[in-house]
């Protein structure tokens, strides 16, 4: 049976380009191909009679023998990679675009994109792979993070191997190409209709090998070492800030590139205040009597030093006083939060005689001077009272 013009396979014309090419095959390819046809011999026999077809015309030169001679060019022995009549047989032409239809169709169904070609192209690079990255946990107090600082921690890691200069060979000697993948870090084989692409078993994927392997680092380009680092805390950090130190990681293996090292940081609890964003907050006990009568008290602020804060008469536990501009400043700007005085009235305790004679004259003589109290009961008398109690 005579096979059909290649142009008319793909359903393009003689002038299309390698991108219209490509686009009539993918979606030719999608739609013939066994995984989506199962069980369908005409589907799968579309499926080769496009492949073959786009083989030859996303090749220049192909193109241009089939041009000009037509299906001729390539019977014969001439090209055909051991088809036979009718294309029946499968040689290496069809083997090397088989290899693109995974990658092109399986790229696309599993979100892919064309993921193994780029895994190709990153391997035969001597095994150079990014160091780890590296978590070192912090303890700061609240004053600390109010003024920042700047501390030296010491973190054992991986460092580059100064006797090989973190190749992995010894001195004098250098990585050579692995001869099983020829550098490419990858082989292939032939299963069924596809080209399985696997890790080559020689090298481990790094397309070299180290046939005199360092003895300083035992090949690996990288020793363990404990190193001091300079932290630099800015000033208004809160608990679970991270901070980042590019390349101070792990060195990478085989004179690859270095991870980084996070510093996460946590803040102590204060005696003092408690912290909400930027503002502060302190609760503050004052006695019945500056409660009562007024008064004034100082407290202390963030910076270490005094604030006088003024109680007027009458004040009630959780009455709230803002000190503006006492709190904590706020990350990488010029802004200051504000710090809250919570005021805790605390009753008196181990009263003396006299004491409570003075409390129970008081109590005789007081007459609107608990509203809040006085209110409350005379609501609860009103609902007791609609119990008939």
């Amino acid at each position: 049976m005579a096979k059909r013009d290649f142009y008319e396979v793909l359903g393009v014309g003689k002038s299309a380009d390698e991108k219209e090419l490509k686009a009539a095959y993918r979606k030719l390819a999608k739609q013939f191909h066994p995984d989506a046809n199962p069980g369908d011999k005409t589907a799968e026999s579309k499926f080769k009679e496009i492949n073959e077809a786009y083989d030859v015309l996303k090749d220049p030169q192909k193109k241009a023998a089939y041009d000009r001679f037509g299906h001729q060019a390539f019977e014969g022995g001439m090209g055909g990679g051991g088809r036979g009549p009718g294309g029946a047989g499968f040689g290496p032409e069809f083997n090397s675009s088989m290899s693109d239809i995974f990658e092109d169709l399986f790229g696309d169904f599993m979100g892919g994109g064309g993921a193994g070609r780029g895994r190709r192209g990153g391997r035969g690079t001597g095994g150079a792979a990014r160091g780890a990255d590296l978590r070192y946990n912090m303890e700061i107090s609240l004053t600390e993070a109010f003024t920042g600082k700047t501390a030296q921690i010491r973190v054992p890691s991986s460092v580059s191997c100064e006797t090989c200069s973190g190749t992995g060979a010894k001195p004098g000697s250098s990585p050579k190409t692995c001869a099983t993948c020829g550098g490419q870090g990858a082989v292939r084989s032939q299963s069924g209709f596809f080209t399985v692409e696997r890790t080559c078993p020689t090298c481990q994927g790094r397309g070299q090998v180290i046939s005199d392997p360092c003895t300083a680092c035992g090949g690996q380009g990288r020793v363990t070492k404990e190193r001091t680092l300079s932290v630099n805390i800015p000033a208004g950090v809160e608990d679970g800030t991270r901070i980042r130190l590019a390349n101070e990681g792990e060195a990478g293996l085989r004179g690859g590139p270095s991870g980084d090292l996070y510093i996460f940081l946590s803040v102590r609890p204060h005696e003092f205040f408690q912290r909400d964003g930027a503002d502060l907050f302190c609760k503050v006990p004052v006695s019945m009597t500056v409660a009562a009568m007024g008064g004034e008290i100082e407290v202390p602020t963030i910076d270490g030093k005094k604030a006088r804060v003024t109680i007027p008469d009458g004040t009630q536990t959780g009455k709230q006083f803002r000190l503006k501009g006492k709190g904590m400043p706020v990350l990488r700007s010029s802004q200051t939060g504000d710090m809250y005085i919570q005021v805790a009235v605390e009753t008196p305790v181990n009263l003396t005689r006299r004491q409570r004679e003075l409390l129970k004259e008081f109590e005789k003589e007081a007459r609107n001077n608990s509203p809040e109290s006085e209110g409350f009961f005379a609501k609860a008398k009103a609902f007791w009272d609609g119990f008939g109690g």
